[in-house]
């Protein structure tokens, strides 16, 4: 325990030193941009010089933040350890409590019911439960002894395996992190009403020739109606027969992955056959259009940059303080491909993070993600979103996600199916008189013949 006390004031003494510095080298990477943007802050300052300090800032800074990440590291380790020592500690307390008697025992028992660890414990067993049953490793009396409910074939998902397939859901779709949920526990519509009102203004006071005029208040109100919704994963039987690694891990991960693709196919294009969404951002996003002449010549970087400031600023100053980007990979290649006449990249590398990119475009934070590709065949086309994300809605069922095992499908194949069921939807909602999401897809300009 003191050594873990000792490692903790030297963590936090870290910690505080870090947080000091690294605040000195972001002030000092914003003065350079002030230098590098107005010549008379920069002065005598070479541009070379000032391209190294700004490389030797960011060396600094990655490994103070790897350092970080190590102590951290070394922090769970030891936590591990100790919940190590703590499950043996239980195991020799459980072959202790088979020498009592029963009223020895059951007072033993009672002491130990108010253990932190016993709600963990419980979730494991059910963790491992659930893939073992999904695997086919157990039977389906053996599954509903140990907490999983079964019944026509489907398994509904232990509310804490549903809670973390949510979770990464929530990581990996961008339009779930960035949206507004709405958790039920029916599948009825759950109404979203949008308004807007114009107010009078007037100098001359209300007479009974000069009355209030009506004030027009537009409602729309949309319902986010829940459609069924599955995902389809395989995992080889080989796979699955295996006793010596962790089915339950493999089956939840790959039921995860599943998962978000689905859905996330859904919340973005909403172009699936038979489960069409009229409220995805791709079909409800107002297309941001140049004419044909004005369209830019994509190796001309300035042509593109302004391109994309007209873009920003076609969405209203009420709704833009609110705005984030959000593009795909071509998008993100293109903006860092932009030059000026003389070869100077627009998107400056001083404003870069390490990997290349500080996530925002414009001053505006910017996600960057597959997801909003044009098609699954078209991922060339750069696409990109600007708006408040959240204005994009969707409704989780509580309690719906189930999985069905679809064996004899694959049998020729030798694999397994599992079919991760739930119920949701997804929309993008905003009021007809007020836009909040723009979309603009870079078609680059066509020379005249």
């Amino acid at each position: 325990m003191a050594s873990k006390v000792k490692s903790l004031k030297v963590h936090l003494q870290f910690f505080g030193k870090k947080d000091n510095r690294l605040k000195e080298i972001e002030d000092r990477l914003e003065e350079i941009r002030g230098m590098m943007d107005d010549d008379e802050k920069r002065g005598d300052a070479k541009f070379s010089d000032l391209e190294k300090e700004v490389r030797d800032l960011k060396e600094e800074k990655s490994e103070l933040e790897a350092r970080q990440r190590m102590l951290d590291d070394q922090e769970e380790e030891r936590d591990d350890d100790e919940e190590q020592r703590d499950e043996e500690d239980d195991k020799d307390i459980e072959e202790r409590k088979e020498e009592l008697t029963d009223e020895q025992r059951e007072a033993l028992g009672g002491n130990l019911s108010g253990k932190g660890n016993s709600a963990e414990k419980r979730e494991k067993e059910v963790r491992k439960a659930f893939g073992r049953f999904v695997a086919g490793q157990i039977t389906e009396t053996e599954a509903r002894e140990l907490g999983i409910v079964t019944g026509n074939g489907a398994i509904t998902v232990p509310k804490q395996i549903a809670k973390e397939v949510i979770s990464y859901a929530q990581e990996n779709n961008p339009l779930r992190k960035y949206g507004t949920p709405h958790r039920t526990k029916t599948t009825q519509g759950f109404p979203i009403l949008v308004k807007k009102a114009n107010a009078q203004g007037h100098k001359d006071e209300r007479t009974t020739s000069n009355p209030m005029p009506e004030t027009s208040i537009e409602f729309d109100e949309i319902e986010l109606e829940p459609t069924e919704f599955d995902a389809l994963a395989t995992v080889t039987k080989k796979l699955l027969k295996r006793s010596d690694i962790a089915v339950e891990e493999i089956v939840i991960e790959e039921l995860k992955k599943a998962y978000v693709r689905k859905e996330s196919q859904y919340f973005f294009r909403g172009d699936e056959v038979n489960n069409l969404n009229p409220g995805s951002l791709a079909k409800k996003a107002v297309a941001f259009t140049i004419p044909d002449g004005e369209r830019p010549d994509l190796k001309v970087g300035q042509q593109v940059y302004d391109a994309l400031v007209d873009f920003k600023n076609s969405v209203i100053a009420s709704v833009r303080k609110r705005s984030m980007f959000m593009i795909n990979d071509a998008a993100l290649t293109l903006i860092e491909k932009m030059k000026t006449t003389d070869g100077f990249p627009i998107f400056k590398p001083f404003e870069q993070a390490r990997d290349g990119f500080d996530g925002k475009i414009l001053g505006f934070n910017t996600v960057v993600t597959e997801f909003a590709d044009k098609s699954d065949v078209d991922t060339d086309t750069p696409m990109i979103y600007f708006g408040d994300f959240k204005t994009f809605h969707y409704q989780d069922v509580m309690g719906s996600m189930e999985v069905n095992r679809l064996v004899e499908l694959y049998a020729k194949s030798n694999l397994v199916g599992l079919q991760i069921y739930n119920i949701v939807d997804g929309q993008l909602i905003y009021s007809p008189l007020e836009p909040t999401m723009y979309k603009y897809e870079v078609v680059p300009n066509t020379p005249a013949p």
